[in-house]
């Protein structure tokens, strides 16, 4: 998968991924469908802080979850 492509499957690719790592319970709030493929490199940028990472604190979580819910549709 190449990420510097903007498109609508890594955009989805993305998001799931996103959303395993930091264990969303309410997973409706978090499909790929709510995102548009403008906001691509900001959560690009998100999935490569989380992809790095071993585990994720409480804070970091909310502070993430946060910043998806502003970049939803």
């Amino acid at each position: 998968m190449n990420l510097e492509e903007p498109t609508q499957e890594n955009l989805n690719t993305m998001v799931e991924e996103i959303s395993a790592k930091l264990d969303v319970v309410n997973t409706a709030a978090m499909e790929p469908k709510h995102f548009d493929i403008d906001k691509y490199d900001d959560i690009k940028d998100i999935y490569e802080l989380i992809a790095n990472k071993d585990s994720i604190s409480v804070s970091e979580k909310e502070a993430i979850v946060s910043e998806l819910g502003r970049l939803r549709k």
